[in-house]
């Protein structure tokens, strides 16, 4: 099994045991490790933070933060990380209250069921009725309706690309997606997903896509589940991609990013050599981290400030 290099500044995160590495899972404890580790900052100055339920049964919740003067604001619909099986919309608050006071806009962080208790298409379900949702309060969230992003880190990520395949397919128009290192793909075909790589092992991705695909696992897996099954990604939005080059996902998101570009959609990849899944948020100082923060701000400037209300 191959290991891929390390960027030595992100080295010593090949130590780090995320708790899905061995034959025993607990996702129990694992989850009540990062409830442990998550602590929501107070909101920054100028930036309004609201948890608003949108829908009683099943339960669905978002976060939100918005500039405090008056809209109509652009709109980023994020969802969080965590394999599809743990994390919660409290995991990148500060990452995106920093983006609100930049550059104006409501962030919106979806709740989303997680698996195994609730397989596919939990998930998308909740992530699709919180873009329903944003487009049906866009006057009282103070939000541009032709200035809506989605975005996600990992599963998040994944979860991105299937709410926008969703939009196409139901002729919403988004302005963009912003997909750091997406979990896209549940085959496990690709050379970088047999790779012995730092944080999220092949190991860990089998346990992940099989928890979050119930029944469909290695069966009939629709799109809107695995985007990387898709054979037409023609018509959707403006693409940001990031990955890493040392992360399990690096072969479907280049993939995924060069059929892209391939199918007309305006595309963006960026690379960092030697970063492993995950790297932003667990070595925050790195200048990967660094440059991948400037790489997503400079697009997410360029579709804030050129997409307007025709």
């Amino acid at each position: 099994m191959t290991t891929p290099h390390l960027d030595p500044e992100l080295a010593h995160l090949a130590d780090l045991d995320v708790g899905f590495g061995g034959d025993s899972i607990d996702l129990d404890k694992i989850r009540a490790a990062l409830r442990e580790l998550i602590e929501p900052p107070p909101p920054l100055a100028g930036v309004l933070a609201q948890r608003l339920i949108i829908r009683d049964e099943p339960q669905l919740a978002v976060e939100t933060f918005s500039p405090a003067r008056e809209g109509p604001h652009p709109c980023l619909i994020w969802f969080h990380g965590g394999g599809f099986m743990i994390g919660s919309a409290a995991m990148e608050a500060p990452r995106l209250q920093e983006w609100v006071a930049r550059f104006q806009c409501v962030t919106v962080s979806v709740e989303y069921r997680l698996a195994p208790e609730n397989p596919f298409p939990a998930a998308h379900d909740d992530a699709v009725r919180a873009l329903h949702w944003v487009i049906e309060q866009a006057g009282q969230l103070g939000i541009d309706p032709h200035r809506i992003v989605v975005g996600g880190a990992s599963a998040g990520g994944g979860l991105a690309a299937a709410v926008a395949l969703t939009a196409r397919d139901s002729d919403i128009d988004l302005a963009g997606q912003l997909l750091f290192y997406p979990m896209l793909d549940d085959r496990q075909e690709t050379p970088s997903s047999k790779w012995d790589a730092a944080v999220w092992s092949p190991g860990a991705n089998e346990f992940a896509w099989r928890a979050y695909l119930g029944d469909h696992y290695g069966g009939s897996v629709p799109i809107y589940a695995a985007p990387s099954r898709a054979t037409d990604l023609g018509g959707l939005p403006p693409t940001l991609l990031l990955v890493g080059g040392a992360d399990g996902f690096f072969d479907e998101d280049v993939e995924y990013a060069t059929r892209l570009t391939r199918a007309g959609v305006p595309t963006g990849i960026r690379v960092y050599a030697g970063a492993p899944h995950g790297f932003d948020l667990m070595a925050p100082g790195a200048q990967a981290t660094l440059t991948a923060r400037r790489d997503a701000e400079a697009w997410l400037e360029d579709r804030f400030t050129t997409r307007s209300v025709p």
